[in-house]
């Protein structure tokens, strides 16, 4: 039988720290909750970035067990300024700890977790990083950066069914989870630690789950993850080159997630109607967008098991349903302007 503790080295260099990689029997969302529950303490203050869905989650997580929270929010698509992350902590000095995305999904931006990490290793204030689209996708080596909990999810770039969640915590996290005093009992990370340490796990384990995980690291280390990273890039960028090529927008232009693409529709363009041609005619599943961008953006996802070759379908699957709704768009354009970055990645002569 696998067991969870057997992955250990090969998690504890994915996340690029010393310190136990917690597995969780659960999706991000409970390593999310999880890093609330065992870090806080009822009335205490936190400072959540705030530019999407997922930002709004940590508030909404923190808020359902009575934390208070002082959001900076960002307008979707930007990367919150450290600036303004800065003024807030000025702002509220008793907060205990700063939420936020290293990517965040509905939009397809890339905060700056290692500005961040600077301003909050200064402080008495924890960091806390939702890393589900970004582990695994660019460099985020927790420690060296001083990221205090850094939570990631099985199905995104490891490359798996949902339901594994993981969490790191740096020592002074650790710390923290010893004077906090919220309500926890199947996220408790003490009890996940212990069972770490004892070569098991604190509740019934996702032994499916766990079998792929040691594949799928498998995969990753003998890619070398440097490579790993270099080839998340060059699908973004090639990604990005073909939207722009066929004259749409980017949502997050500025500061883009190497994880996925957000493409703006033009104008009054149906964008619901759009990702429905294309999953159920074209066979090729989008994402669209959510709350406010529903029906307004496509988002192209270029992380874990994708290849060029999955890029160019997309793409080309993007320019025949565009099409199809009479957008003016040139067929190939997008396509070839993608396959001028992928070929960076074709093997040398």
């Amino acid at each position: 039988m696998i067991k969870s503790y057997l992955l250990a080295p090969g998690l504890r260099e994915l996340f690029g720290t010393a310190q136990d990689v917690l597995v969780l029997a659960a999706s991000g969302t409970g390593a999310m909750e999880g890093s609330v529950t065992n870090l806080l303490s009822p009335g205490d203050e936190a400072i959540v970035v705030n530019g999407g869905k997922f930002g709004e989650r940590w508030t909404k997580i923190c808020q359902g067990y009575g934390v208070v929270v002082h959001e900076v929010v960002v307008e979707w698509g930007r990367a919150v300024e450290p600036t303004a992350v800065a003024q807030a902590l000025e702002s509220h000095p008793k907060a205990r700890a700063l939420f936020v995305q290293a990517s965040e999904t509905s939009t397809c931006a890339l905060h700056p977790v290692p500005a961040l990490a600077e301003l909050t290793r200064r402080r008495d204030v924890l960091l806390v990083v939702d890393g589900i689209t970004a582990v695994g996708v660019l460099d985020l080596p927790m420690d060296r950066l001083g990221i205090d909990v850094l939570v990631t999810g099985s199905q995104k770039a490891l490359m798996l069914p949902p339901g594994l969640a993981f969490a790191a915590l740096s020592e002074r996290a650790w710390a923290a989870v010893e004077r906090a005093r919220l309500p926890r009992f199947y996220f408790d990370f003490r009890r996940e630690r212990k069972g770490v340490a004892e070569r098991s796990t604190a509740w019934t384990p996702a032994i499916s789950l766990v079998y792929g995980l040691r594949a799928a690291l498998q995969l990753l280390l003998e890619e070398g993850l440097a490579e790993v990273y270099a080839r998340h890039d060059r699908l973004a960028r090639a990604t990005r080159a073909a939207a722009s090529a066929l004259g749409l927008r980017l949502l997050a232009p500025e500061s883009p997630s190497p994880a996925a693409t957000a493409i703006c529709l033009p104008a009054g363009f149906d964008g619901s109607a759009l990702f429905r041609y294309l999953r159920d005619r074209m066979r090729v599943t989008f994402a669209g967008g959510q709350d406010r961008l529903k029906g307004k953006i496509i988002r192209i996802a270029h992380l874990g098991y994708v290849d060029a070759f999955d890029v160019v379908t997309g793409v080309a699957a993007l320019e025949l349903g565009l099409r199809h709704f009479g957008a003016p768009v040139e067929l190939g354009r997008g396509v070839g302007a993608a396959e001028v970055v992928l070929a960076e990645g074709l093997p040398a002569r």
